[in-house]
């Protein structure tokens, strides 16, 4: 995959650093001669591209027209619409993601404006601190579609109203489908005779608006009092 990052700040550096790894293609594009000194020392120099990632000659340069992903991570949210806009509206990149800086600008990071991923990193905290209060011990590990689904993991409460059931008896919510289940330290794809037992850790996606009705289900019946 093909990934053009314009922003060589600590976002984009570590997002560069990251994809790399991962055995992509990566080019960022910066301006400040500060930040392109820091980017030399922490990626090939061959990802760099020095220049305004806001103009299309220099988008064209760092290779725009062959992106499969086009990250817009600088510190302005105007910059980034300017970005955003060109790399949707005029070299079609297919997907097209957005950095908000300040959340008072989130309203404008829309599809209209050629945004299919915002990275408000305020409301993503915000969410996360939410999430964390209301589900007790069920951990996030990845969202999809835009949010809309979740991947967890949660390990199930002896006191849980699905420990000792079967899988088929057990009333799941919609939009919630059990993936695998982590029992001393093997994996059990699970099955309809497939018992839940406490101290299982059970990996689960489901729809965000579900989690609470699944936590309830894994969880204790009692809330738990920490000390």
């Amino acid at each position: 995959m093909f990934v053009l990052i314009v922003g060589g700040g600590n976002t984009g550096s570590y997002l560069a650093k990251m994809l790399l790894e991962g055995g992509h293609t990566v080019r960022v594009v910066e301006e400040r001669a500060a930040v392109l000194e820091k980017l030399r020392a922490e990626i090939p120099a061959e990802s760099i591209v020095s220049g305004d990632g806001s103009s299309p000659i220099t988008l064209e340069a760092a290779g725009v027209l062959k992106a499969n992903v086009l990250a817009a991570v600088t510190g302005s949210d105007e910059t980034n619409l300017v970005i955003t806009s060109l790399g949707r509206f005029e070299f079609n990149v297919p997907r097209v993601i957005a950095r908000v800086n300040n959340p008072k600008n989130a309203w404008l990071f829309t599809r209209e404006m050629g945004v299919d991923v915002t990275l408000n990193q305020a409301e993503i905290l915000g969410r996360l601190i939410a999430e964390e209060m209301s589900l007790g011990d069920m951990m996030t590990l990845l969202k999809l579609h835009r949010g809309e689904f979740s991947l967890i993991e949660e390990k199930v409460y002896p006191t849980a109203p699905a420990a000792g059931k079967a899988l088929r008896e057990i009333n799941l919510p919609a939009e919630c489908t059990i993936i695998a289940i982590i029992r001393n330290q093997e994996m059990l794809i699970p099955r309809g005779d497939t018992a839940l037992r406490p101290a299982d850790e059970v990996l689960a996606l489901v729809h965000s608006s579900k989690l609470k009705q699944l936590a309830d289900l894994l969880g204790p019946t009692e809330p738990i009092v920490r000390k």
